[in-house]
């Protein structure tokens, strides 16, 4: 079986409204359709998409996407904004187009979304790891600064004389 998403391809998967979400142009090159044609099935199923399965962008949103990618760039004058796919309205997308492309897209969308989640929890790891190596880096780095105050302390202490001088000239 041939690998339709190759790996990095986490790079599909955005978030909005706290949600992990794929376009719906992107998801269309995908299961080689139209964005057209891909948005009317949607219409045509409307009962199998709830919110949290998919939404429409608003504005503002369309226009951070648009910002934080150039390949949406077409974008930026058109009145219709686009439609996002949460993993569960991928799923739902995949059963509703109902070819075998579809249906190995889906495998591999699932497993992007897999990669995508266990990328997030290595990152979790990772900065937990860096918090505590930092805060070991300021405990030597305290540690030094009392150190170099003691030193400077005991150098200012007044050294007594030694000579033939008197201390009152």
């Amino acid at each position: 079986m041939e690998n339709l998403i190759k790996p990095g391809y986490e790079q599909l998967i955005f978030q909005f409204r706290g949600m992990k979400v794929m376009v719906d142009s992107d998801l269309a090159v995908l299961y080689g359709t139209t964005t057209k044609a891909l948005k009317q099935q949607v219409k045509r199923n409307t009962v199998r998409f709830p919110e949290d399965f998919m939404f429409e962008l608003s504005s503002d949103e369309t226009f951070e996407l648009v910002t934080n990618c150039d390949r949406f760039s077409a974008l930026k004058h058109s009145s219709v904004n686009p439609l996002v796919f949460t993993e569960q309205g991928v799923a739902m997308l995949s059963s509703v187009l109902r070819s075998e492309k579809a249906i190995l897209v889906k495998i591999e969308i699932m497993r992007a979304f897999a990669r995508y989640r266990s990328m997030l929890k290595e990152n979790e790891v990772l900065k937990i790891e860096i918090l505590k190596l930092d805060q070991k880096v300021d405990d030597i780095f305290q540690y030094l600064l009392e150190k170099i105050d003691e030193l400077q302390e005991k150098q200012q202490v007044p050294r007594k004389r030694i000579g033939y001088k008197p201390d009152n000239i």
